[in-house]
C-alpha cells in the first residue's frame, strides 16, 4: 500500500500531517507525553529501570502513558529498549525501579497471568501461536482463564477477522506469517483486554502483509482496545498511531503526535532516515524506509 493510501485510511483520525520540529526532545521531562489527552491514563510507566542480567540495565528511566482509546507507537534504533519496555509492562522483565500502573493501580512486576486477568494482552514477536493446534484451539487457549466467555469472544474476533471463523479447523502451523499474526492478535483479545501490547507485529512479513497488519491493528483499536505497538517499520507505525515515543539507549528521546514525529526534521535525520537501510535490506520490499528492530 502506498503512503497516500495509508494516509487516506488514517487521516480521519489524525488530520493533516504536520511539519517542523514540534516533538519533545530528550531531557524535557515536563513534556515527555506531548499530545496526550487530559485526564488519568489507563496505563502508565514512570521512570522505569529494568534489565535481564544483574547490574545491566536496558531501560534507564523510561516513561510512557496510554489513555483510553489511544494507539501508541514506540520506535527507535536497535538496542533502544523498545521490546524490553513492553516486556516490563507485562511482567516479563524485572523492573528494578520506577512503577507501572493500570487504572491507577500499581501492577509493577505483577505476573503475566495476573495481568491478563486484569485486562492486559500481549502478543510477542516470535513463537506466538501453538502450531500443532487449530485456529479454534489457539483461541480456546486465549480464553483458558474464562472458558465460559469463549463463544462470546470468538464471535467478537470473528467479526474483526472473518477468516478465522471460516478456517477455524485449520492447524496454525500451516498458516502464513501474516495469518499466524492474525491468530496471535485474536488469541490476545479473547480475555477482553482493555490494553493490547504488540511487539513488532510486522517483522518478517512481506510489504503487503505488513500493511495488512497495520490496518488490522487500527481496526482492533477502533473496536475499543487501547494499543501499544513496538515497531521496526517506524513510518508505518507513526502513520496509524495517535502518539509516538522514540526511545534511545533505554530513555525517552522524543515524543509527540504520530504524524508530527513522522515529519519532524530531527526525528527524520536521527531515526527515520539513517536507519532505513536496515529494514530495507531485511525485507527486500519496495515500501518506504522504516527503522530497525529492538
Amino acid at each position: 500500500m502506498s503512503d497516500e493510501a495509508m494516509d487516506a485510511v488514517t487521516r480521519d483520525d489524525h488530520g493533516t500531517p504536520a511539519t517542523g520540529s514540534t516533538s519533545v526532545a530528550l531531557g524535557d521531562r515536563a513534556g515527555l507525553h506531548r499530545g496526550a489527552p487530559e485526564g488519568e491514563p489507563l496505563l502508565a510507566a514512570t521512570d522505569l529501570v529494568a534489565g535481564y542480567l544483574p547490574g545491566v540495565n536496558i531501560l534507564n528511566g523510561c516513561d510512557l502513558v496510554l489513555h483510553p482509546g489511544e494507539l501508541i507507537g514506540i520506535i527507535g534504533p536497535n538496542g533502544a529498549g523498545k521490546s524490553t519496555l513492553l516486556k516490563a509492562l507485562f511482567g516479563l522483565v524485572n523492573v528494578r525501579s520506577g512503577s507501572v500502573t493500570l487504572g491507577g493501580e500499581d501492577i509493577t512486576n505483577l505476573r503475566a497471568d495476573h495481568l491478563v486477568q486484569r485486562g492486559v494482552g500481549f502478543v510477542p514477536q516470535n513463537n506466538n501461536v501453538f502450531p500443532s493446534l487449530t485456529i479454534e484451539e489457539n483461541l480456546q487457549m486465549g480464553a483458558f482463564q474464562a472458558p465460559k466467555k469463549f463463544a462470546e469472544r470468538f464471535a467478537f474476533v470473528s467479526d474483526l477477522f472473518p477468516t478465522l471463523a471460516e478456517r477455524r479447523r485449520q492447524r496454525a502451523g500451516s498458516l502464513s506469517g501474516g495469518e499466524r499474526q492474525m491468530v496471535a492478535m485474536a488469541r490476545a483479545l479473547m480475555m477482553e483486554p482493555s490494553v493490547l501490547l504488540l511487539d513488532e507485529p510486522s517483522a518478517g512479513l512481506s510489504p503487503v502483509k505488513q500493511d495488512e497488519t497495520f490496518l488490522r491493528t487500527r481496526k482492533i483499536n477502533k473496536a475499543g482496545v487501547s494499543v501499544v505497538i513496538v515497531e521496526q517499520n517506524a513510518r508505518r507505525a507513526l502513520q496509524i498511531c495517535d502518539r509516538g515515543y522514540v526511545l534511545d539507549q533505554g530513555r525517552n528521546a522524543y515524543s509527540g503526535p504520530g504524524r508530527q514525529l513522522m515529519h519532524d526534521p530531527k526525528v527524520i535525520e536521527l531515526y527515520l532516515g539513517t536507519l532505513a537501510a536496515d529494514v530495507d535490506a531485511a525485507s527486500h520490499g519496495p515500501l518506504l524506509p522504516p527503522t530497525s528492530t529492538s
